[in-house]
């Protein structure tokens, strides 16, 4: 099976590193300059960047699949111009792809379906804005209606702080993503990633994962795109999961299939599980990034079938359900991002790494490339957040700790990174080691 990987990113390497252990891969098409991706075995770079070009090149190397990693080119419509051209995507089309490109839209589907979710309102303007915060009691979570790379959610301590945020945002921080905003209440509870491989009208879960947004310890300071994640969430268990399922995916998929929209790929929801249950925070239309690493490093099963499955809306089919679904490890995974001193503001680029492959030769380490380049003969920084370190082992503290051992392995001062990732699944006691 030829298979065409778009994205280069952590999210990518992990994917891209998972299917090239399929026995039914021939040649993975990869874009190239994640240096982790380039060393993969049956691994071929390309550099078609637009959407044109990547179609183009799908129809000259005869793709049997292709799999769209980022949010941006699902947006674009990357799937339908893929589709159009005959070749298998999993991946949804852009008119699905609003769950995550526009955040009203998916918390109007949420109203319209008795889908639970926070309190909202969409607003456009200052007074708007003071309307509807009138309502609510801190703290406050304002949100960009569109896409701002992970970055566009302030969750607001006090009322001038929300009023500064949805300034700022209504100023042009996001350019056309802030132009409209999302404001909520705020749920107090434990938030949980929960993904689903869809084919349009069948979905098979996957995993729990918690990430870790804010860039300090203790889940202090700004939002990131995700300092580090674990899996499996003590506190999603099998209740949680089946509620979520029953009240949250399976009424958002009726609904979109409904409006002539089904949705395919993997549906990414962000959950707040509060003492009433799961509640919706957010839809995403893609594996997380950094949650996808950890899904990867736990799924023991062959991963390829699956996704060609859900492209071909065949997740329901006899011969399907004699493929294994998904197979977990037993085993907990931890993973450690290692991101550029500055990030989420601005940072350096082109620094000197060194200890990555002393990183890997651990055991169960494996380090993903997130934001690296190749200088001559050297591995350099080229990005935000830049290398992701996971390890798996029995009991999530095993897990941890052995990650944080990957991390000192690595030689890089222009990096930093989270000191406490697990901490509150350790600190509850919820861990069974």
């Amino acid at each position: 099976m030829n298979v065409l990987l778009v994205g280069g990113g952590g999210r990518e390497h992990a994917l891209a590193w998972k299917i090239t252990q399929s026995p039914q891969l021939t040649t993975l098409f990869c874009s190239l300059g994640n240096p982790g991706i380039d060393a993969l075995p049956k691994v071929e770079p390309f550099l078609a960047e637009d959407i044109a070009a990547i179609v183009a090149l799908a129809e000259a190397k005869s793709i049997d699949l292709a799999v769209i990693g980022p949010e941006a080119p699902l947006a674009a419509g990357l799937g339908d111009r893929l589709r159009d051209a005959g070749i298998a995507c999993f991946g949804p089309d852009a008119d699905a792809a609003r769950l995550e490109s526009s955040k009203g839209f998916m918390k109007d589907l949420c109203a319209r379906h008795d889908i639970p979710t926070a309190r909202y309102a969409r607003v456009g303007s200052k007074a708007e804005a003071d309307a509807f915060l009138d309502t609510l009691t801190a703290p406050y979570v304002i949100k960009a209606d569109g896409l701002a790379a992970g970055k566009g959610v302030v969750i607001a301590s006090t009322r001038a702080e929300a009023d500064a945020a949805v300034a700022h945002m209504l100023s042009g921080q996001f350019g056309a993503a802030g132009t409209t905003l999302v404001i909520e209440e705020f749920l107090d509870g434990e938030e949980v990633s929960f993904f689903v491989v869809c084919d349009g009208q069948n979905a098979v879960p996957l995993l729990g994962v918690q990430d870790h947004k804010r860039v300090g310890d203790g889940d202090t300071g700004a939002n990131t795109g995700g300092m580090g994640a674990y899996a499996p969430a003590p506190i999603f268990t099998d209740d949680v999961c089946a509620r979520a399922m029953a009240e949250i995916i399976t009424p958002t998929l009726k609904a979109l299939r409904a409006d002539g929209t089904p949705f395919i790929g993997v549906l990414f929801a962000g959950l707040m599980i509060t003492q009433a249950g799961p509640k919706l925070i957010e839809y995403n239309v893609r594996f997380g990034d950094p949650e996808c690493q950890v899904l990867m490093r736990l799924m023991t099963s062959d991963i390829l079938p699956l996704l060609k499955a859900a492209a071909d809306g065949a997740l329901g089919a006899p011969a399907i359900d004699k493929m294994p679904c998904p197979v977990w490890s037993p085993h907990a995974c931890a993973l450690v991002v290692m991101a550029a001193k500055g990030y989420p503001g601005s940072y350096e680029e082109g620094e000197t790494i060194v200890g990555v492959e002393m990183a890997n030769t651990q055991d169960n380490i494996t380090v993903f490339h997130a934001g690296t380049r190749v200088d001559g003969a050297n591995l350099v920084s080229a990005g935000g957040r830049v290398l992701n370190v996971t390890a798996t082992a029995t009991t999530l503290a095993e897990a941890v700790a052995k990650a944080y051992g990957g991390v000192d392995a690595i030689d890089w001062p222009g990096g930093f990174y989270r000191r406490d990732i697990g901490w509150r699944a350790l600190a509850t006691r919820r861990d069974q080691g």
